[in-house]
């Protein structure tokens, strides 16, 4: 989808909103009918700009949303992943606690050992001195000494065994003594690889703790921006609403437009009569001027007021009447039609000359039932009350103007 800039949007329907009433005042004739065409494919050009771009915005939206339950799902495994290693962490160090008291309790073995077989040795040592320095004599006189056989024969075993326990205990205690610096030796190799586990899984520990920080701090950036998407989502479609409203206003405009020439070529430049679906024509007041909607209630008098909407003045330069749509509006006085059409901000405005200088302005018409050029008579029926423009509801904004400059309407009612 081609991405539509959004100033391109929010120019478009400003726009739109602020169309001037400036290309009402000329007659309407079959080229303000084809530039209300135009207008029409204008507003409907703006206002598929304004969907593509509202559309564009959905999908960014949608694709914030995928992102951020994407990021949420990655928050709980790392968040799961770091309490199995924190209590990793803790078995580990345990038992690196355990293998210390085993090392230490086996040095304190092996030294024991040590000492034991070096007594020994030394003891063993003293006897094999003696019986070298005293010759093998006294393995003969106790063999000679035997009364008899069997005496002869233990006697013999025991400086056997003697001399044997000697050898075994001083090979059994060098076993030992190789047992030990073999054990020894292990559990500082594994207490050294548990220090390097403990080191990668603290390592990982801060990698894991950083990841968590950046995730948090991205889910919080998606969330602002989604939020900012979201408000411009807003104002897009306000803009393609108001876009389509106007579209409407315009074509009813040049609708009605078509059906006032129409009228008009049947009738004589001189008959004053109504056309469409005019009413009878009413007179009423002791003014100069009938009053235009008898049917209606002052809902905002002439000069300063508080803003009703946006884009409306604060200086009220007529006098609204409330009043229920397709209520008539009556031409003020006798005089010529010098404009019907489509306004922007005016909606459908009717001005009539008077002569002299005086006109009276008919605005947010939902109806027109005379076309320019065409005279009328005073309380002719010539159109009817709608809210068309930009207008807080269905009234008729009644405006004098003399020699340019606007004039309180009562002054003439």
């Amino acid at each position: 989808m081609k991405k539509i800039p959004l100033k391109r949007i929010f120019a478009a329907a400003a726009l739109v909103c602020c169309l001037t009433v400036t290309t009402a005042y000329a007659d309407v004739t079959q080229e303000d009918i084809d530039n209300a065409k135009n207008q029409i494919n204008n507003l409907k050009n703006q206002q598929k700009d304004a969907q593509d771009a509202v559309d564009d915005i959905n999908g960014k939206k949608g694709q914030l949303e995928s992102d951020l339950n994407n990021l949420n799902g990655q928050m709980t495994n790392i968040v799961s992943s770091m309490n199995a290693l924190e209590s990793q962490i803790n078995d580990k160090k345990k038992e690196l606690s355990d293998l210390e008291d085993e090392i230490d309790q086996t040095q304190d073995n092996l030294e024991a050992a040590k000492q034991q077989s070096a007594s020994q040795y030394e003891d063993m040592k003293i006897r094999i001195r003696y019986m070298y320095e005293n010759g093998n004599t006294g393995f003969v006189e106790i063999l000679c000494s035997s009364k008899s056989i069997g005496e002869l024969l233990n006697n013999a075993e025991y400086i056997s065994r003697i001399s044997g326990y000697d050898r075994n205990m001083l090979v059994e205690f060098q076993k030992v003594v190789t047992n030990v610096e073999n054990q020894e030796a292990e559990l500082k190799k594994e207490y050294k690889e548990l220090q390097t586990m403990q080191d990668n899984l603290i390592t990982k520990q801060d990698s894991v703790n950083e990841l968590i920080k950046n995730k948090q701090s991205e889910i919080q950036s998606l969330t602002s921006e989604l939020g900012d998407t979201k408000n411009k989502l807003a104002q897009l479609e306000a803009a393609a609403a108001e876009a389509e409203r106007k579209q409407k206003e315009a074509a009813a405009a040049a609708a009605a437009a078509k059906k006032a020439q129409a009228a008009a070529k049947k009738n004589t430049s001189s008959s004053g009569s109504s056309a469409g679906s005019a009413g009878a024509s009413v007179v009423s007041g002791n003014g100069t001027f009938t009053h235009p909607c008898p049917g209606g209630y002052i809902s905002s008098g002439f000069g300063y007021r508080t803003q009703p909407i946006a884009g409306a003045s604060t200086n009220h330069k007529g006098i609204d009447f409330a009043a229920a749509t397709g209520t008539p509006i009556y031409a003020a006085a006798a005089g010529t039609v010098i404009s019907a059409g489509y306004a922007g901000n005016a909606g459908n405005l009717l001005v009539v000359s008077h002569g002299n200088g005086l006109l009276t302005y008919y605005m947010h018409c939902n109806a027109i039932y005379v076309s320019a050029g065409q005279k009328v008579s005073r309380g002719q029926n010539v159109a009817a009350v709608g809210t068309t423009g930009n207008s807080t509801g269905p009234h008729l904004h009644f405006q004098v103007m003399l020699n340019g400059t606007p004039v309180n309407p009562a002054n003439y009612l």
